[in-house]
């Protein structure tokens, strides 16, 4: 696994390092090739956060823990990353009684352009991304894996943008794109 690892507000130890290092060695066993991974460390008002972003064929899983402790919220997001590979592997080998892959986004980050003013408001992040056809189910596993409130993807049995997005009763909702 290639790790890459970030510092916000914090100075990056050798030892911060071995133990992510360590604690991410063993999700290899899950991956049948080499993966990429992303590690950020920070640190707010006494409180450290870890996240740690894992980039497989086709998809992305993401876990972010904070704790009083660095290493607790290293081990917290593991936990995660481990529960959320599990259940991946699982709904793939369930659906398709195989080892294919579903189609899933890939993201592609672009370097950051000069932030615009809005009003006093700032675009301070800009991603760009490609859409690929998936169906509900699909773009609601995605979102999961990714931790996010919403997803857009591109609708297999429409081939149109939708946005799925999680509501406050616990259910997904969505919306439709007209041109």
């Amino acid at each position: 696994m290639r790790i890459e690892f970030f510092g916000k507000n914090i100075e990056l130890t050798q030892a911060l390092k071995n133990q992510a290092e360590k604690k991410l060695s063993k999700l290899d066993k899950y991956f049948a090739e080499e993966v990429e991974a992303k590690v950020t460390f920070s640190t707010m008002k006494g409180n450290h956060t870890t996240e740690i972003t894992v980039f497989l064929p086709n998809t992305i899983m993401r876990a972010e823990e904070t704790t009083e402790d660095m290493y607790a919220s290293i081990d917290l997001a593991m936990d995660v990353l481990e529960r959320q590979v599990r259940k991946y592997k699982t709904r793939l080998k369930n659906r398709h009684q195989g080892s294919e892959t579903i189609r899933f986004e890939n993201f592609e980050q672009a370097l950051p352009e000069k932030p615009e003013d809005t009003q006093g408001k700032i675009v301070s992040k800009r991603k760009h991304f490609h859409l690929q056809p998936m169906v509900e189910e699909e773009a609601a596993l995605q979102m999961e894996l990714l931790n996010h409130n919403f997803f857009i993807f591109l609708d297999a049995d429409i081939e149109e943008p939708a946005l799925l997005y999680k509501r406050r009763d616990g259910n997904f909702g969505r919306i439709d794109f007209e041109f």
